[in-house]
């Protein structure tokens, strides 16, 4: 055998000897699935509609669902680890609410921003502790979290509140241009806000124990791996994003609204499963994230450019990929796994 040889990988080997082509991780196939399937649309929406191929176009699903991104962010820490939180719809509508009627009332905006996104944070601290101390199921916890900040909404305020505050008007109206282009500032938070969760799950020990939370709980624990602390701090980084998610709608709409983000939370984990993320935990990518929140908004974009169909095809349509997805990871878990 030759030194060539010897330091020739076995499906190196397999792949230019055998013949056999390159074979993607199996826990890639549901994002390049994902981003086969955004890249079809996008060339169907050229093909059929005048000016779809503008650039701005594309920026334009950013400006227009900055907020669904920091949400689907939020819950992709919470399915990675195997749980669900279904509260954040609700949180972001009580966030706009809160906000409008403290700006309203006068508040200093500098004082109304933090103070939201501490009230956010903090409900899902109190989620994540009742998961955790209490053994209370994600989704039964996160179902009293979403009737509690819901009902909260309606105590405050049953109808729509205006904001005019001058700083909040002023950066839902700011637009940053380069290039002949624009994106809202809501939309470089956004992407600020994927890259430093991104950072946080691929390059430290807190994202490596959120993927191994997510896979085995049990062996994460024999570990030595803090399991209940971390399902604490997803919750809390999802109730974080809910707010700021919220805080980023309020610059969209300039209202608060009790009846603001409803079905937020399943367009959240819809995004987040297309996005390539197993239900079961342990296994995903924040760049699916960000592509199924892009097949989300590009949906919504063909629909309007079609003109003549029902803004509930996208949900329609939103439900038939998520079906598609959740048999895609069953088939390829099972395949894993043989």
């Amino acid at each position: 055998m030759t030194d060539l040889e010897t330091r020739t990988p076995p499906a190196a080997t397999a792949t230019g000897v055998r013949g056999r082509g390159y074979r993607p991780n199996q826990r890639h196939v549901p994002v390049l699935a994902t981003l086969g399937l955004l890249v079809l649309m996008y060339g169907v929406g050229v093909v059929n509609y005048e000016g779809f191929s503008d650039t701005q176009i594309v920026l334009n699903i950013f400006v227009d669902n900055a907020f669904l991104l920091v949400v689907a962010v939020g819950m992709t820490f919470v399915i990675l680890t195997g749980g669900i939180d279904l509260s954040v719809g609700a949180v972001v509508a009580l966030t706009t609410l809160i906000a409008a009627e403290l700006l309203n009332a006068g508040w200093p905006a500098a004082v109304v921003l933090p103070l939201v996104l501490l009230v956010g944070t903090t409900i899902g601290l109190g989620m994540g502790c009742i998961i955790h101390f209490f053994e209370v199921q994600p989704f039964i916890a996160t179902l009293a979290g979403m009737f509690l900040a819901r009902g909260l909404c309606f105590l405050i305020s049953d109808a729509s509140v205006p904001i005019a505050d001058p700083f909040w008007t002023g950066v839902a109206q700011q637009r940053l241009a380069f290039g002949g282009f624009f994106v809202s500032i809501s939309a470089v938070v956004a992407v600020l806000v994927v890259l430093v969760a991104a950072y946080v799950l691929a390059y430290t020990r807190f994202g490596r124990t959120v993927y191994a939370v997510g896979g085995n709980p049990q062996s994460a624990g024999l570990m030595g791996l803090p399991v209940g602390r971390t399902r604490i701090v997803v919750y809390t980084i999802s109730g974080f994003c809910s707010a700021l998610g919220g805080v980023l709608l309020s610059f969209y709409m300039l209202s608060g609204y009790s009846l603001h983000a409803q079905g937020m939370e399943l367009d959240a984990i819809a995004a987040v499963v297309i996005g390539g993320t197993l239900l079961t935990g342990g296994s995903g990518y924040l760049f699916g994230t960000v592509l199924g929140v892009l097949v989300y908004g590009l949906i919504q974009t063909i629909i309007t450019f079609q003109g003549d169909l029902s803004s509930w095809w996208t949900r329609i349509v939103i439900g038939v990929l998520l079906l598609a997805f959740i048999l895609l990871q069953r088939l390829v878990t099972h395949r894993t796994h043989r």
